[in-house]
C-alpha cells in the first residue's frame, strides 16, 4: 500500500504523482498505484484542471481504479457541460435562478445528467484525451490521444478518434477473459512483484 504522504513515485520527483495521495474530494475515488503526469501545470492540481463541471449539486462521481496511467491534458467532462436538449433553449436558464426568479432547487434541470464516470483498472488515458459524462471504461482499455469517449469502452480495447471508436482488442476474448478472473491488480503487492517479468512480457501462462 502507498503511504499517504507519498506523492511522487520517483523520489527526486516528478511531473508525475499518484492521484490517491493528492485528491481531496470525497467524489473522486482513486485506485492504489494510479498515476496522473502533467508537465503543463502541477500535476497536483488534478482535480482542479482535469476534472471538468464537477459541482456537488449533482451527486456524481469519478472512479479510476487501480494502476491506470493518465496522461497529460487528459479531462474528465461532468454533467454541468451538458446543457439540456430537451428545451428549446440551449441557455442554462435554471443556473442563473435569481436573474429569472425560478427555484433554487430546479438548478439540475439546465443540464441532462448522464451519470457518473467509472474507469477500470490497468487503463492507459493518453495525451488530451476527454472522457464525458455517463462513460464507462473497461479495465485494460487504451484511450488513444486527443480521443473523445461519449460511449462505453470494453475491456482491453483500444480507442480512437472523434468521437472514439474502437480500433482493435489488446488480446484474444480467451487470454481477457482469463485477465478478467485473475485480476492480478488486486493482488497483494509481493505476488505482483514476483510475477512482474510475466506481466510485462505478456505471457499470461506464467502468473502465478
Amino acid at each position: 500500500m502507498i503511504p499517504q504522504w507519498k506523492i511522487y513515485p520517483r523520489s527526486q520527483g516528478s511531473s508525475t504523482v499518484y492521484l490517491q495521495n493528492v485528491v481531496t474530494d470525497p467524489s473522486i475515488q482513486v485506485g492504489e498505484y494510479s498515476i496522473y503526469d502533467d508537465f503543463v501545470n502541477d500535476p497536483r492540481d488534478f482535480q482542479r484542471n482535469s476534472v471538468l463541471y464537477h459541482y456537488p449539486i449533482n451527486h456524481e462521481r469519478l472512479v479510476i481504479g487501480k494502476f491506470c496511467s493518465i496522461a497529460c491534458g487528459a479531462k474528465f467532462l461532468f454533467n454541468c457541460a451538458n446543457h439540456a436538449l430537451g428545451s428549446l433553449s440551449t441557455y442554462t436558464f435554471p443556473l442563473f435562478f435569481e436573474e429569472w426568479g425560478t427555484d433554487v432547487e430546479n438548478i439540475p434541470a439546465a443540464w441532462d445528467n448522464k451519470g457518473d464516470i467509472i474507469v477500470g483498472n490497468d487503463v492507459w488515458i493518453g495525451y488530451e484525451a476527454v472522457i464525458l459524462a455517463g462513460v464507462t471504461i473497461g479495465d485494460g482499455a487504451i484511450i488513444g490521444a486527443r480521443a473523445v469517449v461519449t460511449k462505453d469502452v470494453q475491456p482491453y480495447t483500444i480507442v480512437g478518434g472523434v468521437p472514439a471508436r474502437p480500433i482493435h482488442k489488446r488480446f484474444s476474448d480467451e487470454v481477457i477473459a482469463r485477465l478478467e478472473a485473475i485480476r492480478w491488480w488486486d493482488w497483494p503487492e509481493e505476488r505482483i512483484a514476483a510475477n512482474l517479468e510475466a506481466i510485462q512480457s505478456g505471457d499470461i501462462d506464467r502468473l502465478r
